[in-house]
């Protein structure tokens, strides 16, 4: 079988807000899980109106605590400060069961 993945932006849909769009994603990433998929990727994205994964750290806890099996992760989070990434990771990791993917820490 093809291994498939979920890539979201977490799209602030017309006449909706930022906290909806997040339940949305959680969703769809559960639907994710019960389809088979194995991986779920958030794009960090900033400045960009009627997107709303500007902090993906953040929102992969959210994502990984709602779901069980799938692979959360983001392509790239943007990090100030290089010390903040450790902790950062392990933070998330300990909020859920948190199989977290990370390609790139800038």
């Amino acid at each position: 079988m093809i291994p498939f993945s979920i890539l979201d932006l977490s799209p602030i849909t017309e006449g909706s807000d930022a906290a909806q769009s997040f339940r949305n994603s959680l969703d769809l990433a559960q639907h994710g899980e019960r389809w088979g998929y194995q991986r779920y990727w958030l794009a960090e994205h900033h400045g960009m109106p009627g997107i709303a994964s500007a902090a993906t750290a953040v929102l992969i806890g959210h994502i990984a605590a709602g779901t069980s099996r799938i692979r959360v992760g983001a392509g790239g989070i943007m990090l100030p400060n290089p010390a903040t990434r450790a902790p950062l990771r392990l933070t998330v990791s300990t909020m859920s069961w948190a199989d977290w993917s990370m390609t790139r820490w800038s």
